[in-house]
């Protein structure tokens, strides 16, 4: 692999919540030559700003329904507040990063979902524009990538950030995805305690949402990181952001979190 290099991927509201340490880890990680890519959403930002706006918008099945207007707010929010506080914020530890969307030189190619005339302008990743993200980190920047598409057409797609961010990694050839949120793993009940899993495979998983064990909030967090599990992409490791020392352990696959292997 030569140099090492990560995707992690990271929700607006996670990012926002992160203490400094985690920064300034990211920062002591570039400057050891470790090259990250960021790939981040904001759902709730959304939200919130549609909320304002009185902009009315669903879900089906997990996905938000996407018309012109609402893809007006994603694109605002997404690309515009959310990505320049985490440049802000990295800038601010000291390391270099440059944020943009997947709209910028084609980063991020998508055509429109099957259930599309249901869900609107939501995309699925037929292409990376992978020598765009390799430029940039070899000018010393860490990419912050807002998840849009766009198509050939020149129209503009909502994309879930876990697939966004599983195709980012896959067309790096990275095999291990990083999940920043803010729980410590996915949890399974020993002996009536609460512990870790610190390895589980996709079936599993499956098992464990049919039998009831990963229930509520967690249930779209694992599917998310299934997300990523596409491609190269052969492990997602699943960290809580603020526990010290995270992308350092999660880079070197120190027994944090959850690793959840195809």
């Amino acid at each position: 692999m030569g140099e090492q290099r990560f995707v992690m991927k990271c929700g607006g509201s996670t990012l926002a919540a992160l203490p400094e340490a985690f920064f300034a880890e990211l920062c002591q990680l570039q400057e050891q030559g470790v090259k990250p890519v960021i790939v981040h959403g904001g759902g709730p930002a959304i939200s919130e700003t549609l909320g304002k706006l009185g902009i009315e918008s669903g879900f089906v099945n997990g996905l938000r329904k996407t018309s012109n207007e609402v893809l007006d707010v994603v694109e605002m929010v997404l690309g515009g507040r959310i990505n320049k506080e985490i440049v802000r914020k990295i800038g601010q530890s000291g390391a270099k990063a440059l944020g943009l969307s997947g709209v910028d030189g084609n980063l991020i190619e998508a055509v429109p979902v099957a259930n599309s005339a249901e869900i609107g302008f939501v995309g699925d990743v037929v292409g990376v524009n992978a020598s765009l993200i390799e430029g940039i980190m070899s000018l010393g920047f860490i990419p912050v990538i807002a998840p849009i598409g766009i198509d050939g057409a020149g129209q503009r797609y909502n994309i879930n950030a876990d697939t966004a961010a599983g195709a980012v990694a896959s067309q790096l050839g990275v095999e291990r995805m990083i999940v920043v949120t803010d729980v410590p793993g996915i949890m399974r009940k020993v002996d009536g305690v609460n512990k870790v899993l610190p390895t589980v495979t996709a079936a599993e998983i499956d098992e464990m949402i049919e039998n009831g064990e990963i229930y509520g909030g967690m249930i779209p967090k694992v599917k998310a990181a299934l997300q990523c599990l596409q491609g190269n992409v052969r492990e997602v490791v699943i960290v809580p952001g603020d526990e010290p020392g995270v992308l350092s352990r999660a880079v070197a696959a120190d027994g944090i979190g959850t690793r959840i292997v195809k």
